[in-house]
């Protein structure tokens, strides 16, 4: 395999690509949209309680999780789909355990919200 030769204006290409997966994640992936209001919500209480950069280090943290979670579980749908579209009990188990990390993300993103909103507005 040839190496190439590094070029800054292919690594600056290569954002239109991230880009893409970004719009891609949004447009076609409905839990996405969820997650993005979730998230858009939480920013704005967040700014409304005036929270410590601590605390938005920890909230801004959680909401990534979330993301990276949802875009690595989207990918490995769809990689799994082109493999094998059919039934597959040793495919479905690698899309369950995708699909749990995101569970979990979204799980410590809600803890996050607890411990940082619930003494704030009670």
């Amino acid at each position: 395999m040839k190496e190439e030769k590094f070029s800054i204006k292919a690594r600056i290409n290569s954002f239109k690509y991230a880009w893409n997966g970004l719009k891609i994640l949004f447009v076609f992936e409905h839990n996405a949209r969820i997650h993005a209001l979730a998230a858009f919500l939480v920013v704005v209480l967040s700014w409304v309680l005036k929270i410590s950069s601590l605390e938005w280090l920890a909230v801004v943290g959680a909401i990534a999780m979330v993301f990276i979670a949802e875009l690595v579980n989207s990918s490995i749908e769809k990689m799994a789909d082109v493999i094998s579209p059919g039934p597959n009990k040793n495919i479905a188990r690698v899309k369950d355990l995708a699909a749990a990390a995101v569970l979990v993300a979204a799980i410590f993103a809600v803890i996050v919200f607890g411990v940082i909103f619930f003494p704030k507005m009670f």
